[in-house]
């Protein structure tokens, strides 16, 4: 991923120091595990801890002749080792492994490095969108349907439906991470020709992960495409949220706004722009972790023990997709914490239509005062739509009905046009998704 949309703490897990440093990680596991089974030398594997590392250039260096990286880094570890005169001891280093038990292990490391980070971004999120929804739980705003005034709702209902909708995607990637914290040593087809079960779960428990209960010389796909899964539903929520303050942020809209910084210009021809582009960019950065997905399903099916297919794409799509989710993460905290939110502009456009918004309810008091329901439907249908096209008060035209009035009182129809009446149990359903179970 370009620097751009890369956070340096993300960043650097994906690095390739931090990739090498997570190869030796594994290496290193796998040398004491197995002296404490007595099948490498005790004073081998304490050599190897105290004295292997690696030079990122240099095994840069012998990869570009011999073409395998991770005999690269195995020969370059093996001549640090061979610099401090540990050279009979480097014998032990890699023993029994295949390229693989090292490579997938380690980025079972990365993964739940990156992983930390990612359930971080996911809280703050979640803190700020449950803080702006109690600070406006009593913003009436209009709800829409296919972008249509509909009947009304708050603000901080809205920004609660983000918030119930992201904190299922948190418990979803808690699941996927703690499936994909899983490593592998059980050889070049997963049969343990050269280690046991019993070596595999040691070295995995040195390195806090469980042990795969089968592979194939590779651990299985599905858990990494589950797991880019979990973070495409995470961006395509952050999207969700996006993409309702660039609505809302429309002139004709103006019911909220991203925040506009001091100095900030939105247009090197139109002085007066203020574009929602952070927005703008969640959305459209939301697409590649999305489009990351496909690759992560079509890499499942590998030729029978394994084939390096999967590999090249995933040095890709999982430190993109990772970098990605941590930054639209951030993006989208600084968005709902920042967020502009026009309380009055809000208020315009629910009265804006003059009252039709409460045809509904007209329907549902009439039909329960005694009028047909397809006699109050046509009833509230004309005046709404002549109130519409004229641009007069649907209220004003229905209380001087004399049909209506004959079914509901001046009292009454108080009750039909109160936006209150409507908003009576939005507490109720603040306490359903705020609460948390006993």
């Amino acid at each position: 991923m370009i620097e751009r949309y890369t956070r340096p703490a993300m960043g650097a897990i994906w690095s390739e120091q931090n990739k090498y440093q997570s190869w030796l990680a594994v290496e290193l596991a796998a040398s004491e595990a197995l002296a404490e089974l007595g099948l490498v030398p005790a004073d081998a594997a304490a050599a190897l801890r105290a004295n292997a590392g690696f030079d990122t250039a240099r095994i840069g260096e012998i990869e570009r002749e011999v073409k395998h990286d991770v005999i690269a880094f195995t020969t370059a570890v093996a001549e640090r080792m061979k610099e401090r005169g540990q050279a009979e001891h480097s014998r032990w280093f890699h023993y029994g492994l295949t390229s693989n038990d090292v490579v997938d292990t380690a980025q079972a490391l990365q993964i739940d490095q990156a992983s930390a980070i990612i359930a971080e971004g996911l809280k703050t999120v979640l803190e700020a969108l449950k803080k702006r929804a109690f600070e406006h739980q009593r913003t009436i705003q209009i709800g829409r349907t296919h972008g249509v005034h509909a009947e009304p709702i708050t603000f901080g209902l809205k920004l609660a439906n983000f918030y119930d909708e992201l904190r299922r995607n948190a418990q979803r990637f808690e699941r996927a991470a703690d499936d994909i914290r899983v490593g592998k040593t059980s050889g070049a087809v997963g049969a343990f020709a050269h280690l046991t079960p019993q070596s595999e779960e040691m070295i995995c428990a040195r390195l806090g992960l469980r042990a795969a209960p089968v592979s194939s010389q590779v651990l299985s796909r599905d858990l990494h495409a589950n797991y880019i899964s979990v973070l495409a539903l995470i961006c395509a929520t952050l999207e969700k949220i996006a993409l309702e303050v660039r609505h809302l942020q429309r002139t004709e809209v103006r019911e909220a706004e991203e925040p506009f910084a001091p100095g900030q210009k939105g247009s090197s021809a139109m002085p007066h722009k203020k574009n929602p582009i952070v927005c703008e960019q969640i959305c459209g950065l939301a697409r590649v972790v999305r489009g990351n997905l496909n690759a992560a399903f079509e890499n499942i099916a590998l030729w029978h023990e394994r084939d390096i297919s999967h590999s090249s794409v995933e040095r890709v799509i999982l430190p993109d997709s990772t970098i990605l989710t941590d930054y639209l993460l951030a993006k989208t905290a600084w968005l709902v914490n920042g967020l502009r939110v026009n309380e009055e502009r809000m208020l315009a456009n629910f009265n804006a239509t003059l009252g039709i918004v409460f045809s509904g309810q007209l329907l549902l008091d009439l039909a329960e005062a005694g009028m047909l329901r397809e006699t109050a439907y046509k009833l509230a249908q004309t005046h709404a739509m002549a109130c519409w096209e004229a641009g007069t008060d649907f209220r004003d035209a229905v209380r001087a009905d004399a049909e209506v009035a004959k079914y509901l009182n001046g009292k009454q129809l108080d009750e039909t046009f109160s936006p209150q009446r409507q908003l009576q149990n939005v507490g109720k359903i603040f306490d359903r998704v705020f609460t948390e179970p006993a």
